[in-house]
């Protein structure tokens, strides 16, 4: 393959290459942070692995892994995070909620790619530890989105350091406008959708010293923190019919 076919293939948003498949449930889980119900085991663990910023974790500092699941109302989402210190140091939500524990949820509801840091064509959304979800406004400020998802997550019964994270949530089309009535997508099998999970991870200092996700993001001039800008990094995925 010569250069230019190369960069080609490289400049190939994650959205367009082959998508993973996420289950359909015919029984939403319960959102406990509980993690029991047996619609998860027909859905596989994927793992957070990629380093985006910081230095990577050793494995009992912090780990994790996810499934989803789907309905017609709901993308469902369960992370089992491993994470020694849990950190909150800012009560409000909008004050430097990426430098606290967080859980954080990117999602393009129709795999188009593209930059969304001031639109709504792709969510970022941060979740801290008392289930507030942040992102960006059209206005460029930060703003809960708390309406978008339901969130609720335990530390295990065996293992104290490791907890369950349960998230249901609404999707919304590339017409989402804040300040206005946006009705929820209703889901269907065969929908794409551009999904990537993070963790920021926070040990009690200044700032965040692990941000680790799912997607493998090539760096632009050595920067991997791309999810909050350009929705081509998040990976693909399809919601598949029922009995597939």
């Amino acid at each position: 393959m010569n250069r230019s076919g190369l960069w080609a293939l490289l400049m190939i948003p994650a959205c367009a290459l082959a998508a993973n498949p996420v289950q359909h449930s015919g029984l939403a889980p319960v959102i406990d942070g509980v993690g029991e119900d047996p619609a998860w085991q027909q859905a596989d663990w994927r793992p957070l692995s990629h380093l985006i910023t910081g230095s990577m974790p050793a494995q009992e500092d912090f780990s994790g892994r996810f499934k989803l699941l789907w309905d017609e109302d709901h993308l469902y989402l369960q992370a089992e995070i491993t994470d020694d210190v849990l950190f909150d140091h800012h009560p409000d939500p909008l004050i430097q909620y990426w430098n606290d524990d967080a859980l954080e949820i990117f999602i393009d509801s129709d795999a188009s790619g593209g930059e969304h840091q001031y639109n709504h064509s792709a969510f970022a959304y941060h979740i801290a530890l008392d289930n507030q979800a942040v992102d960006l406004a059209e206005d460029g400020r930060p703003a809960l989105y708390n309406d978008h998802l339901r969130s609720r997550w335990q530390r295990s019964a065996d293992a104290p350091h490791v907890m369950v994270w349960e998230v249901a949530i609404r999707l919304f089309d590339d017409a989402y406008k804040d300040g206005r009535a946006n009705p929820p997508l209703a889901l269907q099998a065969g929908r794409k959708i551009g999904f990537m999970l993070a963790y920021c991870d926070n040990d009690g200092s200044p700032e965040r010293e692990h941000f680790v996700g799912s997607a493998d993001i090539l760096p632009v001039e050595g920067d991997r923190n791309r999810g909050w800008l350009d929705a081509g990094v998040f990976e693909s995925f399809v919601l598949a019919g029922s009995s597939d």
